[in-house]
């Protein structure tokens, strides 16, 4: 029986994936990395280095302030030349560490058994792999950066893991190039997470846009008697969402305001599978990530490359914009964050982190609201089954009492009720912050 999630669009017709998708994946060195403290919104880290310091690739540069943080390691060997302050939102001072590579170039890490074989993984317990998850500094590659090991040590009992593999954003192709070229690195951080969770299957879910992936992945399981089963998906945004994941591979539903490990569920995205197998199995801790490149640049790919790698460097690889006026997207078009309105890529600030999945150079385009028509489109659309702008005119009126009441807290901030908005109203921007500033209350309150 095949299930569906509520709502969702078809954002974009297939060629944005045919930018990248069909280009071998790129290995970029830098010389210079600059590694911040914090590499997903919800974990700060303290630098345990200062400058002058020499460090190798790998060492422990960064330790958690408090819960939800993950370890950080140098991704590069060299000098520290500098721990600068940066300012962000919420009053908040990020070091950032700025390491200087040796002059001679560093050879890359040897290729594993893991890389070319499925192993034998009866030693490896739920424990071990566990502690390891959380020494490497493993964190969900899918965008959200929660440390991982913090899944597994819950006390439910799990029955599944689902491999986030659709990669449902409009031109994003780092995890099917992934797949592509590191399917067994892939199976075997598979089972590594199966064994962590105690779980009955994992279900490797992509969508029916990436068959090649699917069936380099099919070879290898068939006639293993693995615990591991390939699921295609129809191609449908947003497909990786953790509820739509969940409604549309086993026909469940988290209640809201619970995890899916709440009905036996742990979810992962693929790119974090190859990093525990790199982890336990490559002795080397998350130091490195596959970045798509891609829109209005002249060289569209994916790209290899260190933590902390900077975003104006990693798009002068790509031979620069195209665009006359640009804007520049980490992330997708569709939940991705703006870093940049016009100007030249030399002008761009910010380096990777472990959730950078990709960075889109767009035409920019100005986009005038006009009042909301009523016609319904967003609520249609809206997989979290809200009505959208009834929120909207909710937080218009910083009403965010009506907000918590209309279930803000429940939008997982898609942006498919913009996309779909005939009178180009910014719904999905408001709702999010209506969201965040209610858990901002809730959390004071709490106090």
């Amino acid at each position: 029986m095949k299930h569906y999630f509520h709502g969702g669009i078809h954002p974009a017709d297939g060629t944005d994936k045919l930018l990248s998708n069909q280009k071998p994946i790129r290995i970029y060195r830098p010389k210079i990395v600059e590694i911040s403290m914090k590499q997903s919104p919800g974990s700060v880290c303290e630098a345990i280095v200062k400058k002058g310091d020499r460090v190798s690739r790998g060492d422990l540069i960064g330790e958690p302030k408090r819960f939800g943080g993950a370890n950080i390691h140098a991704s590069i060997s060299g000098m520290v030349i500098d721990v600068r302050i940066d300012s962000v939102s919420f009053s908040q001072d990020i070091e950032i560490v700025v390491i200087e590579a040796d002059d001679k170039e560093e050879p890359e890490y040897p290729t594993g058994d893991y890389e070319e074989r499925l192993l034998d993984l009866s030693d490896y317990s739920k424990d071990m792999i566990i502690a390891k998850m959380k020494d490497g500094g493993l964190t969900g590659l899918g965008g959200a950066g929660f440390p991982t090991y913090i899944k597994y040590e819950t006390k439910e009992k799990i029955s599944h893991v689902l491999i986030n593999a659709a990669e449902c954003e409009p031109y994003l192709t780092c995890d099917h190039m992934l797949m592509l070229e590191h399917s067994y690195a892939i199976i075997n951080g598979v089972l590594l997470l199966v064994k962590a969770s105690g779980a009955e299957k994992a279900l490797i879910c992509l969508e029916d846009n990436k068959q090649d992936a699917a069936q380099v992945m099919e070879r290898i399981i068939s006639d293993k008697d693995l615990p591991i089963e390939i699921k295609i998906l129809p191609t449908r945004y947003p497909q990786g969402g953790e509820r739509q994941l969940v409604e549309a591979t086993l026909g469940m539903e988290v209640p809201a305001g619970q995890l899916p490990a709440s009905i036996g569920v742990i979810i992962n995205n693929v790119g974090t599978a190859k990093a525990l197998a790199d982890i336990v199995l490559g002795d080397r801790p998350l130091i490195s990530r596959l970045v798509t490149v891609t829109g209005k640049v002249k060289d569209q790919g994916n790209y290899l490359v260190p933590i902390g790698t900077r975003y104006s460097e990693l798009i002068g690889a790509s031979g620069g914009f195209t665009a006359d006026i640009s804007r520049v997207i980490e992330g997708g078009p569709m939940t991705g964050t703006c870093l940049q309105i016009g100007g030249s890529h030399e002008e761009l600030t910010g380096s990777i982190s472990k959730v950078t999945s990709g960075l889109l150079v767009l035409e920019d385009e100005q986009k005038d609201e006009t009042p909301c028509i009523r016609c319904g489109e967003c609520e249609r659309v809206c997989p979290a089954g809200l009505a959208p702008f009834k929120i909207d005119f909710a937080a218009i009126e910083n009403d965010i009492s009506l907000c918590d009441k209309l279930y803000a807290t429940e939008c997982i901030s898609c942006g498919c009720c913009s996309y779909v908005c005939p009178a180009k109203r910014e719904l999905a921007y408001r709702i999010t912050e209506a969201k965040k500033e209610i858990f901002k209350l809730r959390w004071e309150s709490n106090k």
